[in-house]
């Protein structure tokens, strides 16, 4: 989504509030958990739906970013 939005990273951390080490923390799928009001400024900055950046893995029983490409 971000790629879509010709969004940094950094531009998301200073838009969002959050740390660059924690957007690539979420980013990378290595997070225990994320807060609804973290995940809706994120949704607001990037103008789309939790959906939209959120991926569901039976596997591991945990969701994950959808954002894990290098673009």
């Amino acid at each position: 989504m971000m790629a879509k939005r010709k969004m940094s990273l950094n531009e998301l951390s200073r838009r969002v509030g959050l740390t660059t080490v924690n957007l690539s923390i979420l980013k990378t799928g290595k997070a225990k958990g994320v807060r609804f009001d973290t995940l809706a400024s994120i949704c607001e900055v990037l103008d789309c739906q939790p959906g939209d950046i959120l991926e569901y893995r039976a596997k591991n029983n945990i969701a994950t970013s959808n954002d894990n490409t290098n673009q």
